[in-house]
């Protein structure tokens, strides 16, 4: 055997044993950190979500960013303030947390759009209020502005809205490539992510401390499975021309909208959310001291208003 062929062979065996070691990790993960929620069919798509409160009241229904899932909206308890005194409804979109994320489709903003609204039809929610957080706030207008489903008012989060050179969205996007990505996925992509998580984290909390519940309580590693580093870097890629489709479309927004974004947000820069506002006259932007990009947490109370300010009048309880 020559010299190159025994170097291929070990190149072989050792991405065999990467491929192997991140199925074992995956299917770890998601032994220990079982689903939260239920499941509904949609489509020919299977959704994981939760759902909370008094289901006669009025509906807040709440989309999560890139990367995360149903908890990251739980742990920055959102979903218990809300859930008080409306009926709360939080998917994870598809391919993050336990909602399939089929390859036969385009996953633009517009086309989870498409799918949250029949998904939203089936489970008996009219008129909700719509919060989505990052990527989230992209699905979240891309519904609101659906000819066929009407929402109450939308909260827009922490949103990307103008196209902008970013090229840290585009490398990120490399393990959503055919073929390639899969490898990566299957091998480097994991650990690659793994090592990053720490400085990823701090600079999406930045200028505040990471919150303990999200440091002892969020699944960071369903978070890193082969599948869902697809669904996160196919978002990175859609980032940018989502947001340029939809630039077009924003004077069309017929609800009223609250804009909040956190001053020190390292990850989008807040002028994003301060230009939608200029766009929207029946906007009211709420621009955060001390608080980056999980705002989210920074901030939930001020948030949970916004969403108040919107919805219909809900049940006050009194225990």
């Amino acid at each position: 055997m020559s010299t190159t062929e025994t170097v291929l062979l070990i190149v072989l065996a050792g991405l065999v044993v990467l491929i192997l070691a991140n199925i074992a990790f995956q299917v770890a993960a998601e032994r220990n950190n079982p689903p939260i929620g239920v499941f509904t069919d949609c489509d020919g798509v299977r959704l994981h979500y939760i759902e909370r409160g008094d289901a006669a009241a009025p509906c807040v229904v709440l989309f999560h960013g890139n990367g995360t899932m149903v908890q990251d909206l739980v742990l920055s308890g959102l979903v218990d303030r809300l859930a008080h005194n409306y009926r709360v409804v939080c998917f994870d979109r598809p391919g993050f947390g336990y909602s399939h994320r089929p390859r036969t489709r385009i996953w633009t903003a517009t086309r989870q759009a498409a799918l949250f609204a029949k998904a939203l039809d089936q489970l008996g929610v009219r008129n909700p209020v719509v919060l989505g957080h990052s990527w989230g706030t992209l699905v979240a207008i891309a519904l609101a502005l659906r000819s066929g489903y009407a929402v109450s008012g939308l909260v827009l989060v922490s949103g990307y809205y103008f196209p902008t050179a970013r090229t840290d969205f585009w490398l990120m996007s490399a393990p959503a490539l055919p073929v390639l990505g899969d490898l990566m996925r299957y091998t480097i992509s994991p650990i690659i992510s793994c090592a990053i998580m720490p400085k990823l984290m701090r600079t999406l909390f930045a200028p505040r401390a990471i919150p303990p519940e999200f440091k002892n309580e969020f699944p960071i590693s369903l978070a890193l499975r082969p599948k869902q580093l697809r669904a996160a870097a196919e978002e990175s890629a859609f980032l940018i021309p989502a947001a340029a489709q939809l630039r077009l479309q924003y004077r069309s927004i017929r609800c009223p909208v609250r804009i909040v974004h956190g001053k020190a947000d390292r990850l989008i820069e807040a002028d994003q959310s301060r230009r939608l506002h200029a766009l929207l006259p029946r906007s009211l932007l709420h621009l955060v001291e001390d608080a980056g990009h999980m705002v989210t947490y920074a901030d939930a109370a001020g948030i949970a208003d916004a969403v108040v300010a919107l919805a219909p009048t809900a049940p006050v309880r009194t225990a």
